[in-house]
């Protein structure tokens, strides 16, 4: 059989989305191949309740509905071909008796990593192309290379081809300015495309600069003296813009891509315990998914004492509580000139924050028992979505009704799960999505660039983002 390309998969590809078979098989087009040892990985993750669980599980039913066509042998190795029925998927499975990695000489975190291209470098002369190793993990890729065996990246240009920028700068004159308000954005703007949700209009011949977000493509100025009136004052125009969608009733889902230390995590909750405060909305969730239990969702969550177990992993959630529970105290006492403003222990802290979690019903989730809920009547903060798959953040979404309100947090530059990578994490997927019109829900998306959380913060970001 003649193939257009013959793909040697990783694991996390599969784990990544089960469905990335059929796409990379493109109806048969090309041939996949797998070895045992990924066969043997993702038998280990049938278990539990993580997404990469649910995504071997739906594996392991794809290659229930398949039927061997052939076998063959070549020197050591085994290779039996099967084709996936309903599709024209085809599949060679290779396995060996003895590989030259081995625990012995090879460590054991990456051990299965090196019996793959072990197999990739010795069935070169099998197939009548150049196989292609296809691997989420820039280590395993960067490996196979220096073996000389091609290497791609799933969906690895994609994200090149868009830049993401919300926020539009125009020039108006100033006659405009009394009836700007309201205004179809189109007479002032003829390029306007869905994704400028907030615009900066600089006067002519001027220094002021007048701020609106676009609301059914008419222009809403910002009213900044009540977007300021919350615990935590929005610090520059990006800020602004965020908080403002926060408390306008109008967006029902926003989009967040923010540097470490640029406040989202902290403008999030602020605007959420103003909103709760205006019987808006009855409690509120923050959603963080756990790295360090995509391998052992069975152990986590479904035993007792849950949110002791997962306590490090809302530390943002508890810091950004202590932030704002010491901000508010100074703030108060400044009003007042016949009380000397004296910082709280951390005794004190500690109880306000525990009465505030209660007072606004405040709870945390981890995405493994959300599977069956509906979330209502609820402001919901999802963080860290840069870690989560696309199917993660499908069940979650799913989960929410139309009483909700979302904001969705994450950074492209710190990704910590090995099954997504900047192109196909969930992150990416929600910020390619404001490019189109959408009817459904009403979306806001920003990217807040600049570093509040201090010079350190700021320095780092700078000199490893390079």
């Amino acid at each position: 059989m003649n193939f257009e390309k013959y793909y040697l998969l990783d694991t996390n590809i599969l784990l990544e989305n089960a469905s990335n078979i059929f796409k990379l098989s493109d109806s048969g087009n090309n041939l996949l191949i797998l070895t045992e040892t990924v066969l043997d990985e993702i038998d280990s993750k049938k278990s539990g309740f993580e997404e990469i669980n649910f995504q071997a599980r739906e594996f392991a039913r794809i290659l229930e509905n398949s039927k061997v066509h052939d076998s063959f042998c070549f020197e050591d190795k085994k290779i039996i071909r099967v084709n996936i029925e309903n599709s024209k998927t085809i599949i060679d499975i290779i396995s060996k008796e003895e590989y030259k990695a081995s625990s012995k000489n090879i460590s054991l975190n990456i051990l299965n990593d090196r019996k793959i291209l072990e197999i990739a470098s010795e069935i070169k002369e099998f197939y009548t192309k150049d196989i292609i190793f296809i691997s989420m993990d820039i280590m395993a890729r960067t490996r196979a290379l220096s073996l000389d065996i091609k290497t791609e990246a799933l969906h690895g240009k994609e994200l090149d081809k868009l830049d993401f920028k919300f926020i539009k700068e125009i020039e108006i004159n100033f006659e405009d300015l009394e009836s700007l308000n309201n205004q179809d954005i189109i007479n002032f703007d003829e390029e306007y495309s869905y994704n400028n949700f907030s615009y900066c209009f600089k006067v002519k011949s001027s220094d002021q600069v007048i701020l609106a977000s676009i609301v059914n493509e008419k222009i809403v100025l910002l009213d900044e003296v009540e977007i300021r009136n919350q615990i935590i004052t929005p610090l520059n125009k990006e800020q602004l813009f965020f908080s403002n969608a926060i408390i306008n009733h109008f967006y029902n889902v926003l989009i967040v891509e923010a540097k470490a230390g640029s406040g989202k995590t902290l403008l999030a909750l602020s605007g959420a315990l103003k909103l709760v405060r205006q019987k808006e909305f009855q409690k509120i969730i923050y959603i963080r998914n756990s790295i360090e239990s995509l391998d052992k969702g069975e152990d986590v969550g479904y035993l007792p004492g849950l949110e002791e177990k997962f306590a490090i992993y809302n530390h943002p959630l508890m810091d950004s509580l202590d932030y704002i529970i010491r901000s508010e105290h100074k703030r108060k006492r400044n009003k007042r000139s016949d009380v000397p403003y004296n910082p709280l222990d951390d005794s004190e802290v500690t109880a306000r924050v525990e009465q505030m979690i209660s007072n606004y019903g405040i709870e945390t989730m981890w995405v493994g028992e959300m599977r069956g809920r509906t979330l209502s009547n609820s402001f919901i903060i999802i963080d860290e979505a840069q870690n989560m798959s696309n199917k993660t953040m499908q069940m979650v979404l799913s989960r929410i009704d139309n009483s909700c309100k979302v904001v969705i947090l994450g950074s492209n530059k710190q990704i910590d799960n090995f099954y997504v990578n900047r192109y196909t994490n969930a992150l990416t997927t929600l910020l390619k999505s404001t490019q189109a019109e959408n009817h459904l829900v009403n979306i806001f998306a920003i990217k807040l660039e600049k570093v509040l959380r201090g010079p350190i913060t700021e320095w780092a970001e700078d000199i490893f983002s390079k």
